[in-house]
């Protein structure tokens, strides 16, 4: 099994970001320092990250979480800001899938499959996420075509979204936008290149499962029919067990 196959088996992130922390210099194997994601891992070698002892995980587990505002979503920070798993008191490994930025509240999912993880984050699997952003005035139709065709949001990249639907009340709109990939703070930055102030976004749903009335700040531990609809989605290209 690939090295960075192996830390996203055993809970410490998606395969993507394993490459990172593998080239890191993070990772030990029978007590050598590997830098390759591509080393091959066998039965019965000794496989360390970050000091600790990896094991291949047996049950995935997914968490929901509605994130509050200020909070950072990483496994760990280097500025000793307060994460997402400061709000979570288990003891299993768990890392988010994804990230939203400290100002952007909503749904996060935390889980303990790396493959899942990578599956759901990939660009080419287009699987949605929807937001609702809070905006000042309202939406015309011109800005809407402009956001689906694609904007340039500088940096060399190109923002898209999709217009779902808006409710405007007084001077202020509640913007609905689904989007497949989620470039780093793409929806602002589309925002802000239309000169469009916005007041606050969240996170509303990922995929088929929906944040609902969950409480900002707290969490659960999705159901068997929730990961079921997750793994089903991913299954039909790989084996996440």
């Amino acid at each position: 099994m690939r090295l960075n196959k192996y830390l996203a088996k055993s809970g410490v992130a998606s395969r993507r970001e394993s490459d990172k922390l593998i080239q890191a210099a993070t990772t030990f194997v029978n007590g050598k320092l590997i830098t390759d994601p591509a080393f091959n891992v066998k039965k019965d070698d000794v496989v360390k990250y970050d000091g600790q002892k990896l094991s291949l995980v047996t049950e995935t587990i997914v968490i929901m979480l509605n994130k509050p505002k200020n909070i950072i979503t990483t496994a760990k920070d280097t500025h000793n800001r307060k994460t997402v798993l400061d709000l979570i008191p288990l003891q299993n490994r768990l890392f988010p899938i994804g990230r939203l930025d400290k100002d952007t509240t909503g749904l996060v999912f935390l889980t303990n499959n790396g493959e899942l993880a990578n599956y759901l984050m990939h660009p080419k699997n287009r699987i949605p996420r929807i937001y609702q952003a809070e905006i000042e005035g309202k939406l015309n139709q011109k800005s809407i075509m402009k956001m689906k065709k694609g904007i340039y949001i500088g940096d060399g990249e190109f923002g898209r979204s999709e217009f779902v639907r808006q409710k405007s009340v007084k001077k202020r709109s509640i913007v609905t936008l689904k989007l497949y990939e989620g470039k780093k703070r793409e929806i602002r930055r589309i925002f802000r290149f239309l000169k469009i102030k916005l007041f606050s976004l969240q996170r509303v749903q990922y995929g088929e499962i929906i944040l609902g009335n969950l409480p900002t700040g707290h969490w659960r531990i999705l159901s068997e029919k929730e990961t079921k609809i997750l793994k089903n989605n991913f299954t039909d290209r790989a084996k996440i067990d």
